[in-house]
């Protein structure tokens, strides 16, 4: 009989995500329970990892706990009191979303610990994270992308000329957040500026994309060196456009279309473009890559790739894998084991110099 791996389950995090985080990781853990030893570290709002008792996560409670930045130590939690080892877990599984989680923080965190964990490295996580280094990224490998312009504070003199250069509609949004939190659709020249305070509040670097009329498609993707698309789907907003309410409201009315109702050909081209975005940012494990479709020219660009997408048991990227022939457990034991793959073949790669 094989061993149960005991997994630590990381959710919360000081981000403006840590509620999506806590909903991600109630479903992960369910998921993850019949084949795995869960263990529940939730990250508090301050940046504290909490060692919860039992396999279910919960919003509040738990012992302080760390985790040693050297691998000498084989990734123990320890009590904060006192450095007591109270588990040692065998995989990390980061439901972390947005900053200091999603970002390449604890990422590093856990390279320095030399532990396994889900997910993308910390250059992929940084770079997926912050919008204006994966659109260059995005832009270095060729693939399409909506024009757009980066801002590092008010500037009137830059605001106008985005204006000037983008037209009306623009999208403006962090450059370091997801889940659609300060994202705004401006319409008037006169609510640039509001937008942008919202924007500037969450960081100090701010995206501006030209709208275009447009479907929202998405693909999950999953794998390491040799990623593979899932069937695309389609987000269908019950307002204007896909933003944090329309995501997470309980009276929202957005529908998902799985799969996509596009052609073969447009279908081809988002799965192929999918892993293409995959493999640009040099991720791993998995990751939801979002497109637009515009509605008057038929084009296909990339949105944003997200490294840690939401994952609650109705979220887009684990339906699209259902759709695809993977159930839920069996996706989350892939990403286990992508996680412990990813790790061995890092460890054996040389840390010293013989000539």
């Amino acid at each position: 009989m094989t061993a149960r791996l005991r997994v630590a389950l990381l959710f919360g995090g000081r981000s403006g995500e840590h509620e999506v985080s806590l909903r991600s990781a109630a479903s992960v853990a369910e998921g993850l329970r019949p084949g795995h030893d869960v263990v529940c570290v939730l990250v508090d709002k301050a940046g504290q990892w909490l060692l919860q008792e039992g396999s279910a996560p919960r919003p509040a409670g738990g012992e302080p706990v760390f985790l040693a930045p050297c691998p000498g130590d084989g990734g123990r939690l320890r009590r904060l009191e006192d450095a007591r080892e109270l588990v040692r877990p065998d995989v990390f599984f980061p439901v972390l979303h947005g900053t200091y989680g999603e970002d390449g923080t604890v990422q590093g965190l856990f390279e320095l610990a030399s532990v396994p964990y889900v997910g993308a490295g910390v250059a992929a996580s940084a770079a997926s994270m912050d919008k204006a280094m994966m659109k260059a990224l995005f832009a270095r490998a060729g693939l399409p992308q909506v024009d757009y312009r980066v801002l590092l504070g008010r500037d009137d003199d830059a605001e106008a000329r985005c204006l000037d250069e983008l037209g009306l509609p623009v999208f403006v949004k962090p450059a370091n957040l997801g889940s659609s939190v300060a994202v705004a659709k401006v319409k008037a020249a006169a609510d640039l500026g509001p937008a942008l305070d919202a924007a500037f509040a969450y960081d100090r670097k701010v995206v501006v994309e030209k709208g275009v009329p447009a479907r929202e498609i998405e693909v999950s993707i999953l794998g390491n060196d040799a990623p593979e698309a899932s069937v695309p789907g389609e987000i269908v907003p019950d307002r204007e456009f896909y933003d944090s309410d329309s995501k997470y409201s309980p009276d929202s009315r957005t529908a998902l279309h799985i799969a996509a109702r596009v052609d073969p050909a447009t279908a081809t081209a988002v799965r192929r473009l999918g892993v293409a975005a995959f493999q640009a940012v040099d991720a791993a494990g998995y990751a939801r890559v979002d497109f637009f479709l515009d509605r008057e020219t038929g084009r296909l660009v990339l949105n944003e790739i997200n490294t840690i997408p939401g994952f609650t048991s109705i979220s887009m990227y684990p339906k699209l894998w259902e759709a695809s022939g993977l159930l839920y457990p069996d996706l989350l034991a892939r990403l286990v084991s992508l996680g412990i793959e990813r790790h061995v073949a890092r460890a054996r790669l040389r840390t010293d110099y013989r000539a």
